[in-house]
């Protein structure tokens, strides 16, 4: 917490301490989605204590109306803040609460009336095949270090190659490697067998071979160049490298590569079920957007080599 701890009593300060360990230990939620709803929890507080004038108590929140809620979204629509980020704050407010009612602290309907705005359906931008195989190994052309080059290529080739996430390749280990399949944790906490094609293996190989920090079998495989584990943001930044360097569109990014992954299996007759276990989507209507995707990327092939397109 931050301004908030100001505005805030004891019993509340503990009851959100609470509910964060319950969100970090118990739903296993990632770590940046924990960031996000203990600052979406934080901006609430600090409004609500100036719209009621004093300290925010666990009886200030029990008397909570639907209009109290609509004004503090109404303060961050008008912030700029979008329909996404709202849906997301919407959504943090209703877990603090769903968890004060599960503990018997607090029971509001004020969150009830509330409607998640309406989010614009956007399909993922996936890169051409060209794009991506271009964006996983131009990298040696771009660092002199090899052990450097060859670790982030072994990154985004794992992101491609492989369908994970950015957060997901950055915590492979050891460990997870031995057998045919990967061993990929994906969001809250779950398990899934990942098989590797041989390409996507030798580059995790050769970063291996060429990696000069010992690397135990429990512990992240990439790490930066003082030996830590590696930040994403200095894959993102090496991917911003290459856009300019490749001349890339601003959507290639390291998680365009997953979307790519999903969109060329799919372009060449993969199973739509078999891609949902490979992305760890838990439902089939997330995995479904490829298949839009793919349509409106025939689409346009169509409407560009057709005599009267």
């Amino acid at each position: 917490m931050t301004d908030s701890a100001f505005a805030t009593d004891d019993a509340l300060r503990n009851q959100i301490a609470l509910w964060q360990r319950e969100l970090g230990s118990v739903r296993r939620l990632a770590p940046n989605t924990l960031e996000a709803y203990g600052r979406d929890l934080d901006q609430f507080l600090c409004f609500l204590s100036g719209h009621v004038g004093g300290t925010v108590t666990l009886a200030v929140l029990r008397d909570l109306r639907g209009a109290d809620i609509r004004a503090f979204m109404a303060v961050r629509r008008a912030d700029s803040l979008g329909s996404r980020s709202l849906a997301r704050v919407l959504s943090a407010l209703k877990s603090f609460f769903r968890y004060l009612e599960r503990q018997g602290v607090v029971a509001t309907e004020a969150l009830n009336v509330i409607r998640t705005p309406k989010l614009a359906k956007s399909l993922p931008k996936a890169l051409t095949v060209i794009e991506a195989r271009r964006t996983v190994t131009a990298t040696a052309e771009m660092e002199e270090r090899p052990w450097v080059a060859a670790r982030d290529m072994a990154v985004l080739s794992l992101c491609y190659g492989a369908g994970l996430r950015i957060a997901e390749a950055l915590a492979v280990t050891r460990g997870d490697l031995e057998g045919p399949s990967l061993r990929v944790t994906g969001k809250g906490g779950k398990l899934r067998l990942v098989p590797l094609i041989d390409t996507v293996r030798r580059s995790v190989e050769l970063y291996l071979e060429l990696c000069p920090f010992k690397l135990w079998p429990d512990e992240p495989l990439f790490r930066g160049v003082k030996g830590g584990v590696l930040s994403p943001r200095l894959i993102q930044l090496r991917v911003v490298q290459l856009r300019s360097a490749l001349g890339l569109p601003p959507s290639a990014t390291p998680h365009a590569l997953r979307h790519s992954f999903a969109t060329h299996l799919l372009g060449r007759g993969g199973d739509l079920r078999a891609i949902q276990e490979l992305l760890g989507h838990a439902s089939l209507s997330t995995t479904q957007i490829y298949t839009a995707v793919d349509t409106e990327r025939l689409l346009d092939s169509y409407r560009k080599a057709h005599p009267r397109g």
